[in-house]
């Protein structure tokens, strides 16, 4: 997943640039990948049982590297956005098919402490991710053929995911009792979809907001996003411990704003630099928290609670790097983008710590 749903972000430039793509047909390629993945993520909870099962898992890995290599081989927007729209939908269901595939073995074993290390293969995959699409550029590969490498690495992934899954797929859930839903509930799917619109203009356009100010160090700033990311959820996890679920919630969100802002208001790399370890540290940690408090305050089902916080958060990133592309053609910069996603940001953090308190 941190490959096939978030390596368009380092290959960007590179597109914009040679293929070539305006901003707002990078947007809009950006947005069908979301929309994939919206889909998905919502067919794959409604099915878990389905989707959790070994051979499900492998397939839709193998679709996600098929589709990463396809976008070497087509041209166009509209081909890139189909292809990117398929990534999502495979990017959704290798993710619940793993999630449910890992957490059950852990549960079965007593280890669910251990969960963080699953969540923190999305920011390793980013962290990888950034030195192929580097290697690739040094030995003078262009877009294509930096797809190419990275989907390589996924098929790869991808056999050894294989060769290790279980047989058997988990027991299917049990059913869970209702429970009176709480009025905080409707705030946290507000600030949940909130914070999709507030990370994800930075996280498809940073690499290309740092080489259009005409700093280096593209390949270093995608780089820091990964490796900040892999810890992040077992960090605020354990904040979390100590002040709250909402509190952390809104100071995940807080400390977000703060790096997207960062990344249009300081220049140079060092401000690029604190903009990717604020967005990696807090976009997986702002996600499990988000539902841990929807799980929390939306009685009924959990299945059904996060499928409506999956959609909030799914519009919420799909209406993001539209409304950036068409503003950076507007404007000549992502400043006013930015500035907005910050002010959504901020706007979930105040949701977000009213929430858990309804």
């Amino acid at each position: 997943m941190g490959v096939g749903r978030f390596v368009y972000t380092p290959i960007l430039p590179g597109m914009l640039r040679d293929a070539p793509l305006s901003a707002r047909e990078a947007g809009l390629i950006a947005a069908a990948n979301f929309a994939g993945y919206l889909i998905g993520a919502l067919a794959a909870a409604s099915g878990a049982a389905r989707a959790a099962r070994p051979l499900v898992l492998i397939a839709a890995l193998a679709v996600s590297a098929a589709t990463t290599a396809a976008m070497a081989a087509v041209d166009g927007a509209a081909a890139f956005a189909l292809v990117r729209f398929v990534s999502g939908l495979a990017s959704a269901f290798a993710f619940v098919g793993a999630t449910a595939i890992t957490l059950e073995a852990l549960a079965r074993r007593g280890r669910l402490e251990l969960q963080a290390v699953h969540y923190a293969g999305v920011g390793c995959g980013v962290a990888v991710s950034a030195l192929l699409v580097t290697a690739t550029q040094a030995a003078g590969g262009g877009w294509r053929a930096q797809w190419l490498v990275c989907a390589i690495a996924s098929a790869l992934a991808a056999a050894v995911v294989a060769s290790l899954a279980p047989r058997d797929p988990p027991p299917p859930a049990r059913a869970e009792a209702a429970a009176a839903r709480k009025p905080g509930f409707w705030a946290i799917c507000v600030a949940y979809g909130l914070f999709g619109f507030g990370y994800v203009v930075t996280a498809t356009f940073l690499v290309t907001i740092v080489r259009e100010a005409g700093g280096q160090g593209e390949a270093l700033v995608w780089l820091v996003v990964g490796v900040t990311a892999a810890p992040s959820i077992l960090v605020w996890s354990r904040l979390a411990g100590r002040v709250g679920l909402g509190a952390a919630f809104a100071l995940s969100c807080l400390a977000e704003a703060a790096g997207v802002a960062a990344s249009v208001l300081w220049h140079g790399l060092a401000g690029a630099l604190v903009a990717a370890a604020l967005l990696g540290a807090t976009f997986m940690g702002i996600t499990a928290l988000g539902l841990a408090v929807a799980r929390r305050t939306g009685g009924g089902e959990a299945r059904r609670v996060v499928a409506v916080m999956t959609a909030s958060f799914g519009l919420g990133q799909i209406v993001g790097p539209v409304v950036a592309g068409a503003l950076r053609e507007a404007t000549g910069s992502y400043l006013s983008a930015s500035l907005a996603a910050a002010a959504a940001l901020l706007v979930a953090a105040v949701l977000g710590r009213i929430s858990d308190r309804g």
